[in-house]
């Protein structure tokens, strides 16, 4: 078996078997205050590979801060096997501000691999990269749906990498999609570089929400265990097998007004069902919006009050949709079955998403 050696990062050896807290000076800021990006490192008393979580590099998109934190108390280093590098906040200044940018207004999934003498996009996605990402041969990164949106959780993976669709498998999200990589995103830099990269998308922008979050915390858990970094069960015998999905449609408000929706993530439709109506401010005119393709609904708008052309619904378009359906359904019961009694948050209240 091989020997574990230390970690060492930011100057500083990490013993097997052992945690600590590392901040990466980014800049000064307009005050004169530093600026850092906080990692913990989790390293295993056993040998194995080392992977990234990260949340949060649009500073509005919590959801990930929120299931790292759970990952932070539940991982223990001198039961795993390998390194786990925690990134709560890759987007320290939009998350301060409650912003998706950061203060010069550039986008940090847009900016790498950036530079060290860039623009403060760039110096943070340099040092993301140089401190992080290439410390590992996979990725795990969390984003949300933007603000007044809603995303089903769901993982992201690039076309053609069989590893990847067996370790998103692996994670039990309800829908897997193939999406294209974008220059100058983690994605697009982590593929370069030879890193692989799952991508959750799950919840709302500024919100924390119980689906997306036990979600999260069991989905990056179950990867770990088919990696044979902690032991757990990896439940692909138990999850069922998640939807996949390599092409998706937009469904757009055809008038503006005020939108009544009869549809939500998470449910199946069939080509021609009815997902909202649009009507005038008296109620007057109102238009249906149908469903273009059979599928599932892997995100909405939560805001009423639409113009013309807004996107209102997201279908990934899938085969069957209704068992899908039936397996959303399960995981919302069996997280709310293990709530206390009286616990009065429901995952997605009307008065939240209509």
């Amino acid at each position: 078996m091989e020997t574990p050696q230390p970690f060492i990062i930011a100057g500083e050896s990490i013993a097997p078997g052992s945690h600590s807290d590392i901040a990466f000076p980014i800049t000064t800021m307009a005050t004169g205050t530093s600026s850092s990006l906080g990692v913990r490192v989790l390293h295993g008393a056993k040998a194995g590979p080392a992977v990234f979580v990260s949340a949060a590099i649009h500073g509005d998109e919590i959801i990930g801060t929120a299931i790292i934190q759970r990952l932070a108390q539940e991982l223990q280093p001198e039961a795993l096997a390998g390194t786990v590098l925690l990134v709560p906040v890759s987007n320290i200044f939009g998350f301060i501000t409650h912003s998706r940018y950061l203060p010069d207004r550039r986008d940090l999934n847009r900016s790498f691999p950036g530079s060290a003498g860039g623009s403060l996009a760039g110096q943070l996605a340099h040092i993301f990269y140089r401190e992080v990402v290439s410390r590992c041969s996979l990725g795990i990164d969390i984003h949300s749906a933007a603000i007044h949106r809603y995303n089903l959780p769901q993982i992201r993976i690039a076309a053609g990498n069989r590893k990847l669709v067996e370790l998103a498998m692996a994670f039990g999200a309800p829908v897997i999609i193939e999406s294209p990589l974008r220059d100058g995103s983690l994605r697009d830099l982590a593929q370069k570089k030879g890193v692989d990269m799952l991508l959750m998308e799950a919840g709302e922008a500024l919100r924390f929400d119980r689906l997306s979050i036990e979600t999260g915390v069991e989905g990056v858990t179950r990867v770990l265990a088919h990696l044979g970094m902690i032991e757990a069960d990896d439940g692909l015998s138990a999850v069922g097998i998640p939807a996949r999905a390599n092409k998706s449609v937009w469904v757009r408000s055809p008038r503006g007004g005020v939108t009544h929706r009869v549809r939500k993530s998470g449910d199946p439709v069939r080509k021609g069902d009815l997902l909202a109506c649009v009507a005038g401010l008296f109620g007057e005119d109102a238009q249906e919006l149908i469903s273009p393709v059979d599928g599932i609904i892997i995100g909405h708008a939560t805001l009423p009050v639409v113009h013309q052309g807004d996107a209102l619904f997201h279908i990934a378009a899938i085969p069957h949709p209704e068992r899908v359906g039936a397996r959303i359904d399960t995981i919302t019961e069996a997280i709310l079955a293990s709530e206390p009694e009286g616990f009065a948050e429901r995952l997605l209240d009307e008065d939240e998403v209509v």
